[in-house]
């Protein structure tokens, strides 16, 4: 019997370590967009798209393994099974952290996120300044990417600096009486090919305010993903928006809350080349719901004076979730 016992009280430690060393969490959301094209010979489209995220960490210790399936449907896009993501592993020799595998990474106004496989990194703090060694995988005709970024603190400025091979990046944020300011330039060894924002935010009685000015080079283009719209240099995405060489973006965001909804607006002013102005107004209430979900409506208007093409309405309702 006391075997018996002993053994039950072992397994059940076990499980708790197994379960306690394992998470998943996740996120999804569907989606019914209805484009009211202003052109009469372009028909209008009805798109219902879907797209669950799911990551898995595993950890011993101060070491992680991680992996992020997605899927995403619509019907520009029949995919019908799980991608693989990022996926890497994360731990720390002495006071390094490493990090090895292939992560996203991320979005910001000027530039539209990417990933790669056989990424490496290492960081870590000297007297409060953060070193950060990045390299990429060459592919045996070229060599890897490689940076080295540093990054810290110094009388409420946050400053970070980015040597890259083909160009360097220079972040600023500060916040002065409420308001928040931050700069980003991403200067390229190429000719005319400088990138850079300017962001100034901050909150007034409960409203939320930000305005973004994003200048693009005659040579260089904008992308990204963020408040101030969807742009790609590359169309690949279907929800956003292709700009050219040269143009520049300025947009303004009003958010606030009104009884238990969040609503915003935002206005966008793409300019630069020729007659291709274009502005993007949109209008957006998000409500979460009982049932554990959020439901969001989104009203967009488009008007480009270069293409009565892309001059459209559009009506998304989003219903998502995060677990």
């Amino acid at each position: 019997m006391k075997k018996q016992l002993l053994i039950a009280a072992v397994a059940a430690t076990m499980t708790s370590a197994a379960i306690a060393d394992i998470s998943i969490t996740g996120n999804a959301k569907i989606n019914y967009t209805n484009t009211d094209y202003e052109l009469a010979t372009k028909n209008d489209a009805n798109v219902f798209n879907h797209d669950i995220d799911l990551t898995i960490v595993g950890q011993s210790g101060a070491t992680k393994v991680v992996v992020v399936m997605a899927d995403e449907t619509n019907e520009a896009e029949a995919k019908n099974a799980f991608d693989l993501e990022d996926r890497y592993v994360s731990s720390s020799v002495a006071d390094v952290n490493v990090k090895v595998g292939s992560w996203d990474n991320g979005n910001d106004f000027v530039s539209d996120s990417s990933r790669a496989n056989g990424k490496f990194s290492a960081d870590t703090t000297i007297s409060g300044v953060k070193v950060v060694y990045d390299a990429s995988n060459g592919n045996g005709t070229t060599t890897g990417n490689e940076t080295v970024t540093v990054s810290g603190s110094m009388g409420g400025v946050n400053a970070s600096y980015k040597q890259e091979s083909t160009g360097e990046e220079i972040k600023l944020s500060t916040t002065v009486a409420g308001v928040s300011l931050a700069y980003h330039a991403d200067n390229s060894d190429t000719a005319n090919s400088d990138k850079s924002s300017i962001e100034v935010s901050g909150e007034v009685s409960g409203i939320k305010l930000a305005y973004v000015q994003i200048d693009a080079d005659t040579k260089a283009s904008i992308g990204g993903d963020s408040w101030a719209g969807d742009f790609e240099v590359a169309d690949s995405d279907t929800g956003a928006y292709q700009l050219s060489d040269g143009q520049d973006v300025t947009a303004m965001k009003i958010s606030t809350s009104v009884a238990g909804n969040t609503v915003a607006f935002t206005r966008t002013d793409v300019d630069g080349v020729a007659t291709e102005d274009t502005s993007i107004n949109k209008f957006t209430v998000t409500r979460p719901l009982a049932s554990g979900a959020t439901f969001e409506a989104t009203y967009t208007s488009i008007d480009d004076d270069g293409s009565t093409t892309t001059d459209a309405d559009i009506l998304d309702l989003e219903l998502a979730v995060k677990f």
